[in-house]
């Protein structure tokens, strides 16, 4: 058997994948459709310059290059603005970062005192979130930390005493920092949960009660979900109040990425196939997708014996080490960043080429997100999923 593995990453006694059938994966076949020249752009009801929001605010938007919102920020930035409660319903990519910094950042310069909690499903995009706030928040006076596992923990609880105005986190660390008293909510106006369906996939739904429940039940809550199932809308009706529900999904899957699979044959060479694609030059930016963290850092190994050059993003690195494989991957020195589903939502990664599901996702909606990498900001992209033929047929 080739490096790597013909079998898969995860096979042996798990629950079956979504896409193990002809019926199933013929969702993964769908060609791109570009059809911004019929219908038109989205044309916007207002501009950054029309929002009630400070000069310097202004300024900073105007110089990250953010002339027009997007659909979500359009709709979302009046009503957060006025201290409304706001459900986002948003495919990835879209804007949603900018739809709550902005109006919050604005709370944040005019209301003395006010602080904010974000709550996101995975370090990385905690990262993003807070790097997004750097610059719109650039000269402001004013600081954010984030707070996130795999990281240290000291630097975070020094930073904590500093009272940030803005609290970027992880469920998981933001309660570890709450049992040890360094983290108090009750000072905390604001609250953001961006990404929320992803963190009740990931299991965090106890300690996003427990936070919520810390906080002051008089509080703007922000929500931001790509999907409304039974669990988010129990949440929402739980700490939300009157919410103004937003939604600009428009379809499952986005219509700039070219999506085919790629059969293998019964005990045909996977790890070959891959290392084959990856050799072509189109393929300069390529995410690939498995399932297990031993797997995806297996096949990293293997792809770079194999003269690929390949880094590993999953649950068992270190934080460090995760950003600075993303890093890589952003600049080019890395080809082929291998992951986990952990890199399926939220962050911004430009210009990938092709998403390669070397493994099957768990579910339709995993598919979703996982390609929802590429084909971002009207740049077309491809997504390529791996089936090998002992499935269904």
């Amino acid at each position: 058997m080739a490096p790597g593995g013909g079998r898969g990453f995860s096979r042996g006694g798990r629950q079956r994948s979504f896409g193990e059938t002809e019926a199933e994966f013929s969702k993964f076949i769908n060609k791109a459709v570009i059809t911004e020249e019929q219908a038109g752009p989205y044309v916007p009801e207002h501009r950054f310059n029309d929002f009630a929001i400070g000069e310097h605010l202004k300024k900073n938007i105007a110089a990250k290059g953010y002339e027009l919102p997007t659909p979500i920020q359009d709709k979302a930035i009046p009503h957060a603005l006025v201290g409304q409660d706001v459900v986002g319903l948003a495919e990835t990519g879209t804007g949603k970062t900018a739809a709550f910094l902005i109006p919050l950042i604005e709370k944040v310069t005019t209301k003395r005192g006010e602080r904010v909690l974000v709550m996101a499903p995975t370090r990385e995009l905690a990262v993003q979130i807070e790097k997004e706030l750097a610059g719109f928040a650039r000269g402001m006076g004013f600081r954010g930390m984030v707070a996130v596992g795999g990281a240290n923990i000291g630097p975070q609880i020094t930073a904590l005493r500093h009272e940030p105005a803005f609290v970027i986190g992880t469920p998981g660390r933001l309660k570890d920092l709450m049992e040890r008293r360094a983290l108090n909510l009750s000072g905390f106006g604001t609250v953001v949960l961006d990404e929320a369906d992803r963190m009740l996939d990931m299991g965090f739904i106890d300690d996003m009660r427990f936070i919520l429940g810390t906080m002051r039940t008089e509080r703007h809550t922000l929500f931001f979900s790509a999907t409304m199932g039974k669990d988010i809308e129990k949440l929402i009706g739980d700490f939300l109040v009157n919410p103004v529900i937003i939604s600009v999904k428009t379809r499952d899957t986005s219509k700039n990425v070219d999506q085919d699979i790629v059969r293998i044959p019964r005990g045909g060479d996977k790890f070959g196939t891959l290392v084959e694609l990856l050799a072509g030059q189109a393929f300069n930016k390529v995410l690939v997708f498995g399932r297990t963290k031993h797997g995806v850092e297996r096949l990293a190994r293997d792809l770079k014996r194999a003269g690929i050059k390949a880094d590993s993003i999953h649950g068992d690195k270190t934080h460090g080490a995760r950003q600075r494989a993303l890093a890589a991957f952003k600049e080019g020195k890395v080809s082929a960043l291998i992951a986990t589903d952990v890199a399926a939502r939220g962050l911004d990664i430009p210009a990938v080429s092709h998403v390669i599901n070397y493994d099957l996702p768990s579910t339709y909606e995993d598919y979703v997100h996982r390609i929802g990498r590429t084909g971002r900001a009207d740049m077309k992209g491809q997504a390529l999923t791996f089936v090998e033929e002992r499935f269904g047929r």
